[in-house]
């Protein structure tokens, strides 16, 4: 089995989200489990041999895009076993301070970059050596793909093309551009109608997608089931629902050699599930780091998040507005809607002596408030997949979520199961249901045994991506065999 992957960010090296981390894990375990895999993504301006990666120039090519030729070089990376990347240098695109754009405000000209890689991922699929039989596209910016080899297989030019596999990590963000981006694509006029990628006038790239791939799946099997409604479905879901028999759920994974606690570059008191006194110790450390008290008898809460709408910021301030008041600490990491974040800022100046709020991002900072943390809030209005609490299941720390998408299928409440809970949580969203839950999490704080039971029940769960890539290999020879 072959399976080439397109995809605009690969952890470590270019990254704004869960999808880097994912897209990065895949194309290692696919690998790993003996399936010839390759990856399609940019070379961003900050990768390069100082970031440890060996690079050897292949090939140049030349894909069409809006009635011109645009060229690029293709450098390539073997960083495991049966696994090839593909870099895509193209100067004028990818060389530039962001991803996707600069200051929350994007590139104008992100219809033109991500279609010039939707073109490469296309030319890559007809031209290598090891032809693929499965290409799995992630998300808008290069779900274009199914549509540019449908048209190519009903002109002639790709006579025998692989399947297609359009991941959706997250429907609200769909790539909708003004209709003057159509003649960049390529493709023949009626792809552009309501059946095809026309929303509303505009051009809409994760329709095309979810029109013509040959299998959709999300990142979680309740989001799949979610985005079938109107409250979910981002004005998708009538499409969606016509295409449910083509459409399924995998979670996510979590890249143990990277999230784990006994082996950690981060950490300076290493713990398990059999000894948690590192665990005790990081916390120390932080408290003492950030300048809290530190005291063991209070209970700290972490968050790390983008402060955007979905991950329930507004929520989680109301909430904590009343939990505060409580002997509690709570430690936040995320950077995002500006509102948002001096709305949160704003509490942390309220209550100096319990919180602290850092704008930003460090990988530092985020094993750390994982391993500290005693519980960890998550109350995201929708999660597709979630991963941040998968990591605090690993870590020992009780995630506190929304009962939704991916934290639905990853975490077990007491109500749902009796002595196999491995968190809590909460619904509907709201900051009254929100803030039972914290309360629920200071009495179990203060029940040391079952505390400690729940730890060590959460450190045991599996998320492994051997799990995942076992699933998504299953899911590849289904596709071949229809």
């Amino acid at each position: 089995m072959k399976v080439l992957v397109g995809c605009s960010e690969q952890a470590p090296y270019s990254k704004t989200g869960g999808l880097a981390d994912v897209t990065s894990a895949l194309g290692h375990y696919l690998g790993a489990a003996g399936v010839r895999t390759g990856v399609v993504t940019p070379l961003y301006r900050n990768l390069g041999p100082e970031q440890g990666l060996v690079l050897s120039e292949d090939r140049i090519l030349s894909v069409p895009l809006g009635g011109e030729q645009a060229g690029c070089r293709v450098v390539e990376c073997a960083p495991s076993e049966n696994l090839t990347v593909y870099y895509i240098e193209h100067h004028d695109f990818f060389r530039r301070t962001g991803l996707y754009g600069e200051g929350s405000i994007d590139y104008p000209d992100n219809a033109r970059r991500f279609l010039f890689l939707s073109r490469v991922v296309v030319e890559l699929a007809r031209t290598l050596e090891w032809r693929p039989d499965i290409l799995h596209l992630h998300d808008w910016q290069v779900a274009m793909v199914p549509a540019m080899i449908r048209a190519a297989n009903r002109a002639g030019r790709h006579p025998h093309p692989p399947r297609t596999l359009l991941t959706i990590h997250n429907l609200a963000y769909q790539g909708v551009f003004p209709p003057d981006a159509w003649h960049l694509t390529g493709l023949p006029p009626d792809y552009f109608s309501p059946e095809g990628a026309e929303y509303y006038g505009k051009v809409n790239f994760l329709k095309a997608g979810l029109v013509h791939a040959d299998h959709l799946n999300t990142v979680s099997p309740s989001y799949a089931r979610e985005i079938l409604t109107g409250e979910f479905g981002c004005g998708l879901e009538g499409l969606l629902a016509r295409r449910r028999e083509s459409l399924s759920g995998i979670l996510n994974g979590v890249d143990y050699r990277e999230w784990n606690t006994t082996d950690n570059p981060y950490l300076a008191h290493p713990y398990s599930r059999e000894d948690l006194k590192g665990k005790a110790r990081e916390k120390r450390r932080l408290q003492a780091d950030l300048s809290l008290p530190v005291d063991d008898r209070i209970p700290l809460f972490g968050n790390i998040s983008r402060m955007v709408e979905q991950k329930g910021v507004a929520l989680l301030h109301r909430a904590l507005e009343q939990a505060l008041g409580h002997p509690m600490q709570f430690v936040q990491l995320g950077s995002g809607d500006r509102e948002l974040e001096a709305l949160m800022k704003g509490l942390e100046r309220r209550f100096g002596d319990r919180m602290r709020v850092r704008i930003g991002y460090s990988p530092e900072w985020a094993h750390r408030i994982e391993a500290a943390s005693d519980f960890y809030l998550m109350p995201s209005r929708f999660e597709p997949c979630g991963l941040n609490q998968l990591y605090s299941l690993r870590y020992g720390t009780i995630p506190v979520v929304h009962d939704a998408g991916g934290l639905r299928d990853s975490v077990i409440d007491e109500s749902e199961a009796a002595g196999k809970a491995t968190g809590i949580k909460f619904s509907p969203f709201n900051s009254a249901a929100l803030l039972e839950a914290i309360h629920r999490a200071l009495d179990l704080y203060r029940n040391a045994g079952k505390l400690d039971s729940r730890r060590r029940r959460a450190m045991a769960q599996d998320f492994s991506w051997e799990r995942t890539a076992q699933e998504y290999r299953e899911l590849y020879r289904r596709m071949l065999e229809a």
